[in-house]
């Protein structure tokens, strides 16, 4: 089964925790403090794949978490790295915040990786707390926090060519006849319901071409296949426009090319900007005078596009046509490449938030509620059972303007100020 888009959650590894340890020396307060620093949490990475065609993956497993950095240990010993997650995906792959709506990342080229979700820094031992007025600090600092968030994938083949056309009009036993695909054939609309691509090997050379689902009028809006497949065409370098010019299907030649390239244009006007073949199929069932197929030829012909008459099923004039498209792409490959544009997620937000040191206020009744993620770093790190510990959480509070804030709201000596599932009483004098 072909699937082009997919939507996951990720979540990189949490950073391990400080130690608090003491080792036991003579004359020395509590033996000093010897915790190690916690590891850093895995990171969440993304690796293009060339040999994935398909991102058939997603669709059963859907959550992927990479590994927590280790506890820090006793005499200074860190914990190890959580080992980064790497998730291979077919080239070609968007990566899109979907909270945001914005690209993430564009995985081009083969091997190219990207980092989506850093891992959460390693917590400090108690060691990193020693000062000349507190020489055995009971506490150590938690670690970072993971990042977890929801990414949708969506593939865009890379294709050097591709075949566009309306439905029925041979795409499919061009491409099996060009080169080694094995595309669904029959004569019927919408025979291809997935892209298929093939390579063709043409001058000792070799480029790949794919057959692009059927497009009919209002495709650009998303009738019948619509936005699914366009998306396709929009990588590929060079369009192959396959036009029934026997008028099998009751249609009219010139009005099928310039319905597809009106689609086409619709959908985004880069893609009426490239290089276009005229592929004239079913040359054997045109009439003996032909003068349809040569107002036809005349026709395209003026706007600069050139046209091969072809028979993809009895495989007359498909060499000629290859050979022009392969010709023209050499000319391509000598010109400038333009990136795609695309609105992209600022990566730097990521590792900048301005609200991490902000704390937030509520009440549930007479208690007072403080939320906050540097808040919770703090109080995680923090050991109930020693007074520094806890000062040291009271007066990154006081120095934040929580306590003056929270004595605006009506905060008086003996209410209760909560942090999670732990309560604390408020004195003027801690």
């Amino acid at each position: 089964m072909f699937v082009d888009r997919a939507k996951i959650t990720i979540k990189s590894g949490k950073g391990g925790d400080g130690c608090v340890s003491f080792r036991r020396e003579p004359f020395v307060p509590e033996g000093g403090p010897d915790g190690g620093d916690g590891g850093k949490g895995g990171d969440i990475v993304f690796v293009a794949d060339n040999n994935m065609r398909t991102l058939m993956d997603f669709r059963y497993k859907r959550k992927y978490e990479a590994e927590n950095g280790q506890n820090g240990m006793k005499k200074k010993r860190f914990g190890k790295n959580g080992e980064d997650l790497v998730i291979k995906v077919p080239a070609g792959t968007l990566i899109i915040d979907d909270e945001s709506g914005l690209v993430m990342k564009d995985l081009v080229k083969p091997g190219e990786t990207f980092v989506a979700a850093k891992g959460g820094k390693g917590g400090k031992g108690n060691v990193n707390f020693k000062t000349s007025t507190r020489q055995a600090p009971n506490f150590a600092e938690a670690g970072g926090f993971a990042k977890e968030r929801v990414v949708t994938l969506e593939m865009k083949l890379i294709a050097d060519v591709g075949l566009v056309g309306f439905p029925n009009v041979g795409k499919s036993t061009l491409l099996s006849v060009s080169t080694r695909a094995n595309p669904k054939i029959a004569n019927y609309h919408f025979t291809t319901i997935t892209p298929n691509l093939g390579v063709v090997e043409i001058f000792d050379n070799g480029f790949v071409m794919a057959d692009i689902a059927g497009i009919i009028e209002g495709a650009h809006e998303g009738a019948g296949l619509g936005h699914e497949f366009l998306k396709h065409i929009e990588r590929t370098k060079l369009l192959i426009h396959v036009i029934d010019v026997s008028g099998s299907e009751g249609r009219n030649p010139i009005d099928d090319f310039e319905k597809i390239n009106r689609e086409l244009e619709l959908y985004s006007p880069k893609l009426a900007l490239k290089p276009q073949i005229v592929a004239a199929n079913k040359i054997d069932m045109v009439d003996e005078e032909g003068e349809d197929y040569l107002k036809f030829k005349a026709y395209i012909e003026e706007k600069g596009i050139k046209v091969f008459p072809v028979s993809a099923p009895i495989n007359v004039g498909v060499h000629e046509l290859l050979a022009e498209a392969a010709a023209q792409l050499q000319e391509i490959a000598s010109q400038p490449v333009e990136e795609e544009e695309y609105e992209y997620y600022d990566m730097a937000c990521d590792d900048i938030d301005p609200d991490y040191r902000k704390i937030e206020i509520e009440k549930d009744g007479d208690v007072y509620v403080l939320s906050g993620k540097q808040l919770l770093k703090i109080f995680n790190s923090t050991n109930f059972n020693d007074s520094g510990s806890i000062r040291y959480l009271y007066k990154y509070i006081e120095k934040n303007g929580a306590v003056e804030k929270m004595k605006e709201m009506g905060l008086e000596e003996g209410d209760i100020i909560r942090i999670e599932d732990y309560e604390l009483e408020y004195f003027d004098e801690f």
